[in-house]
């Protein structure tokens, strides 16, 4: 299992992954979810990945053999919108677990893969999608401006508490560091290293990623200073009726 997400904001889109593919008692095997496919001035476009790994790498190769394969009649340098990127994904994605299965006789372990694509063509608007098993695609909305794959409910409160159209790149990349952070508190499937992109709207350049490890000391504070506020928190809700002394249930 792994954890996912995008967020896309009035001032850019947040990307926030983890590194864990495998955790059990005696291995923990990890293996980077986010992949970058960019042209400078003119489309950014990041892909993060959650579920079989072998079909989110076979995925991911022919996406990078189409780039460069100068008699492919599409590649994420020649779409010309976001759907038709996302459209291309998802047909890609269809017949690597397709190619499989046939290979498997349809045994063994689920080949599903779930995917995000996010980011902007020149002359278009930025968007984000997240693209199904199954080929087809969403995107976000303004009511709702993030997008997830892979173990998500542990780190959806906090998205839905603080994030909005008009938060800031910054804080929504906190609110995606500790969304990571609460998952994997809760389940051991999901870890560090988290990878961390930050995309400015209009840019059609990515000049801000990180990876924080368990020992990076921005990592540390953060998840410390998350654990405090939660507990001073606590601490200021407000107090039953009886344990002031008074006998009266409100």
């Amino acid at each position: 299992m792994t954890y996912c997400l995008a967020i896309n904001l009035e001032a850019g889109i947040v990307f926030a992954s983890d590194f864990r593919t495998n955790a059990g008692v005696d291995q923990v095997s990890t293996y980077s979810k986010m992949h970058g496919f960019c042209v400078p001035q003119r489309r950014v476009l990041l892909l993060l990945t959650a579920g079989n790994l072998a079909t989110t790498q076979a995925v991911v190769n022919s996406v990078r053999r189409d780039i460069g394969d100068p008699a492919a009649t599409t590649s994420l340098n020649t779409v010309e919108y976001m759907f038709d990127a996302a459209r291309y994904i998802g047909k890609i994605s269809r017949q690597v677990q397709a190619r499989h299965t046939d290979q498997n006789n349809e045994s063994g372990p689920s080949l599903e893969a779930t995917f995000i694509l996010g980011g902007q063509l020149r002359n278009q608007p930025q968007e984000i999608y997240l693209i199904y098993p199954e080929g087809n695609y969403i995107t976000a909305s303004p009511a709702k401006p993030y997008l997830q794959i892979g173990e998500t409910k542990y780190g959806k409160p906090i998205l839905d508490r603080m994030v909005s159209p008009g938060t800031s790149l910054e804080d929504a990349a906190r609110c995606a560091l500790v969304s990571l952070d609460s998952t994997s508190r809760s389940n051991v499937s999901v870890g560090p290293p988290f990878e961390l992109s930050l995309y400015d709207k209009d840019q059609l350049e990515l000049n801000r990623h990180l990876v924080l490890t368990e020992d990076s000391p921005f990592y540390i504070s953060l998840r410390d200073k998350w654990v405090e506020a939660v507990k001073h928190g606590f601490e200021e809700l407000p107090r039953f009726s009886w344990e002031d002394g008074s006998d009266t249930l409100v």
